[in-house]
């Protein structure tokens, strides 16, 4: 594969992995687009399975591996929605999985990974704890790794959701993603930048994990330290592969309060009707608290996920 993946790569990244995922809907709101002073159309992973779109780079990772590499299973740290992903993927493909977790990881996200038949190895809520449980878990099982975000087989398969939406939605001025470790707006901004190249690509982000927009700002990966944010499934720092494309691709990082992704979130449970999880709500509380950055303009989000705690709501607590 090329230095960086390729529109062709991540078309064939669809291919591999249409019998496995859904083609999730595009849906549109009035009461969002008058809240936001824009045209709203919304990719909604939050209905893909395992809950979210990582099932797509999880479903082309492991499909992509020869028997002989998968024979041991496949590994990864993950605080929930990727470590889900691969579990089901692996299930698939008849192997096992063995995932690292944050022992802090939300209850739902914990149970999800087991109901799918991963083995659960927890560590402490910090990058290092994660990177070096998961190197004594490969040592102990010859596990192959698919990284959450920084792997090319990955990056293609989470384009596709961005491949779907251009397919469905044309003359987008904007194509808005969260981010976190960038797997999901790298391969969104391949795929925009080759199939539509006057839409800009947006990220959102945590304020209280805005490690991305710092890094884009200072020319070089500024690793997140104890982020403290609602959207837990963005608290990873950027890869040496997903940043490099951030940062020719992606226009602009809009961080967000605490306050507005919580506003965002409730707006789309309440408006839409739809659930969603407080990561995927990030660009949605960009838009809402952002309006003269987006009036006017047609605007593609992509609604990460849906597995939210439903024990723990933000505005129950």
């Amino acid at each position: 594969m090329t230095a960086d993946p390729t529109i062709e790569d991540i078309r064939t990244a669809s291919e591999r992995i249409r019998s496995f995922i859904h083609c999730t809907p595009v849906l549109t709101c009035e009461a969002l687009n008058r809240m936001s002073g824009a045209s709203l159309f919304f990719k909604c992973e939050n209905f893909q399975k395992a809950g979210v779109f990582k099932i797509r780079g999880a479903a082309n990772a492991v499909f992509s591996l020869r028997e002989e590499d998968v024979s041991n299973g496949v590994a990864t740290h993950s605080s929930g929605n990727h470590a889900a992903a691969l579990a089901l993927a692996a299930h698939w493909r008849g192997t096992r999985a063995f995932v690292v977790m944050p022992r802090t990881a939300p209850g739902v996200k914990k149970e999800a990974v087991a109901g799918y038949g991963a083995e659960i190895v927890f560590c402490e809520p910090t990058l290092r704890s994660r990177e070096e449980t998961l190197g004594e878990v490969v040592a102990r099982t010859g596990a192959v790794v698919v990284h959450p975000y920084n792997d090319h087989r990955v990056i293609c398969g989470q384009g596709t959701a961005a491949l779907e939406l251009c397919q469905e939605v044309s003359e987008l001025d904007v194509v808005m993603t969260p981010v976190g470790g960038g797997g999901l707006v790298s391969g969104t901004a391949i795929v925009v930048s080759s199939l539509s190249p006057r839409t800009e690509v947006v990220a959102a982000e945590p304020e209280r994990a805005d490690d991305a927009y710092r890094s884009l700002q200072a020319g070089r990966i500024l690793p997140s330290e104890n982020p403290d944010t609602i959207a837990d499934g963005l608290l990873t720092s950027l890869g040496d592969l997903t940043f490099p494309i951030i940062q020719r691709h992606v226009r602009n990082i809009v961080t967000v309060s605490e306050e507005s992704i919580v506003a965002g979130m409730r707006c789309v449970w309440e408006r839409m009707k739809v659930v969603i999880e407080p990561s995927a709500a990030v660009p949605v509380g960009a838009l809402l608290g952002n309006r003269e950055l987006f009036a006017g303009k047609r605007v593609g989000v992509i609604l990460s996920g849906g597995n939210a705690d439903l024990t723990n709501l933000p505005w129950v607590r």
